[in-house]
């Protein structure tokens, strides 16, 4: 079927684009924190309006469908990252690679120096996979279970989990978002790294200092030692827990990530070798193992916490968050392509004079960005593309634009809950975006100190004279 010529279409007046957005972040804000509507339905209701705009413009339907069509292919690389790990998440269990971490984990616990200690790993985690996704889903999900034994605020641990797998992702360079915003940017990869180091450092440090502090607070927590040797003698009774067998999936995604494998590829492989440890190792029923991979069952310690964990996974187990992020990136596919968002920003960049305003600028249009489509992905593109002449003008040097990019985009996707991240991370860790948000440290801060290097001219890398 012929479609309609798009550069034929009239493009959206800045009221128009205005009043499109605003009724998306009415209708979302309203329904989720005033009626408590379904976030689903809301992005159903979103769809419709940000539809009707498109028509009003001479759209057809078949244009406003392929529009959503391309929104939703733009990010089918998460959508497969999404289905895996539920799978390497349901894999885990089932190998015993989640139970020995805990078992382990559970012998060197303490409460004063959790929380810089799981920063810490939960960062190393992130940049040598370059994945804040697996690391959510496999010591994310250690670390949660762990800070319910000793008693720490799972919200607090939720916020630390999200801002050391941000901090690796942030910076890594086999991280998909690093090398996104220094390819849509113009800027060598390595280049673009260096330029991010000048902001994501201090504020890295700020985190350590504000965890260290708020760790201080549960120095006087006496371990509950007998419930510590019920856990572990309960997970003894299910599982054969050698860390030389069962942390071997884990080893094996580290290094193909470590190797620049494609994360589809490295944790296909580690899902194959976690069933295999499961089905020969741990005497696992192989049509349990298959069935897992789909929808992961309770184990049977007798510890209620326990067992919920060991029955985490599955594909079915990321239906909720995969049909939101398509619904999302549906949304996302209109506003894009039918301009109302490059209309908004257009106007704004007319008006910034100063660098500092620049920065600015770019780091609230990405967090506008991420709210409007719901995908780093999108709002990384677009805002290298919206932003890259202002940079050049200013005699900026583009590692400084992908970097600011990347504290707009990357740094805020984590902290809304209807985006790809949000809503994996509040289902992958079971504590609600709104809940962790306060205390993702990093993903707060760094973009406030960015803004204040600005306005000091702090890190502003300066185009070389050719």
């Amino acid at each position: 079927m012929a479609q309609t010529d798009v550069t034929a279409q009239k493009e959206p007046s800045f009221l128009q684009a205005i009043v499109c957005m605003l009724g998306v972040f009415i209708a979302i804000s309203l329904g989720m924190f005033i009626f408590e509507i379904h976030i689903h339905t809301l992005i159903f209701l979103c769809l419709l309006w940000v539809g009707g705009h498109a028509a009003v413009l001479g759209y057809t339907f078949n244009d406003i469908q392929q529009m959503m069509n391309k929104g939703i292919s733009n990010a089918l690389p998460a959508i497969y990252i999404f289905i895996l790990i539920g799978m390497v998440i349901a894999s885990f269990m089932q190998s015993g690679t989640i139970a020995s971490l805990l078992y382990y984990g559970l012998e060197i616990l303490n409460p004063t120096v959790f929380l810089v200690s799981g920063l810490i790993l939960c960062s190393v985690m992130s940049i040598t996979t370059g994945t804040s996704w697996g690391t959510v889903g496999t010591i994310g999900v250690v670390l949660i279970s762990m800070a319910e034994v000793i008693g720490i605020p799972l919200a607090i641990v939720a916020g630390m989990i999200v801002s050391g797998a941000t901090f690796g992702d942030k910076l890594s360079p086999i991280s998909d978002t690093t090398n996104l915003a220094a390819m849509s940017a113009g800027t060598h990869l390595y280049r673009h790294i260096y330029a991010m180091l000048y902001t994501t450092v201090p504020a890295f440090v700020l985190t350590l200092i504000i965890f260290t502090l708020i760790g201080m607070q549960y120095s006087d927590r006496v371990l509950p030692v007998q419930e510590i040797a019920l856990i572990q003698s309960g997970l003894e009774s299910v599982f054969q827990l050698s860390l030389w067998v069962t942390a071997l999936p884990l080893v094996c995604m580290l290094v193909m990530s470590i190797k620049k494998y494609s994360p589809v590829v490295s944790m296909s492989c580690s899902i194959v070798l976690a069933m295999l440890i499961a089905i020969i190792y741990q005497e696992r029923n192989i049509i349990e193992v298959f069935n897992a991979l789909w929808l992961n069952q309770p184990g049977n310690t007798g510890i209620e916490n326990i067992d919920t964990l060991l029955g985490r996974g599955g594909i079915y187990s990321m239906a909720w968050t995969l049909l939101l992020s398509i619904m999302a990136l549906a949304l996302g596919g209109i506003l894009h392509q039918a301009k109302f968002l490059s209309v908004i920003l257009a106007h704004l960049i007319a008006r910034i004079k100063r660098i500092r305003t620049l920065v600015a600028t770019t780091i609230l249009s990405g967090l506008a960005s991420n709210m409007g489509t719901g995908e780093a992905y999108v709002s990384i593109i677009l805002n290298c593309q919206l932003f890259k002449d202002a940079y050049h003008k200013a005699h900026l040097d583009s590692a400084v634009l992908s970097r600011s990019v990347e504290e707009g985009s990357t740094l805020t996707t984590a902290l809304i809950p209807w985006t790809t991240a949000g809503a994996f991370y509040a289902a992958t860790l079971g504590i609600p975006v709104l809940d962790y948000a306060p205390y993702a440290f990093l993903n707060l801060l760094n973009p406030l100190v960015s803004i204040a290097m600005a306005s000091l001219g702090i890190g502003l890398l300066r185009l070389h004279p050719r």
